[in-house]
């Protein structure tokens, strides 16, 4: 199983990672398809969603 980062959190490998949730546990409103797969650098930060402003899981 996948290791899930949440908003906040520090990037451990480059590579892309997918949203998985709202770190609020609402489903609403959905991520635009731009946000659903976000490449990430090692040592960058997880964002928020952007469309939203909310926290996010990602895996």
């Amino acid at each position: 199983m996948a290791k899930r980062y949440k908003t906040g959190d520090i990037c451990e490998s480059t590579g892309r990672y997918t949203f998985d949730g709202y770190t609020d546990g609402t489903t609403s409103p959905p991520v635009t398809a731009e946000e659903r797969i976000i490449p990430l650098s090692k040592g960058e930060t997880f964002p928020p969603i952007k469309s939203s402003k909310k926290g996010a899981y990602w895996k």
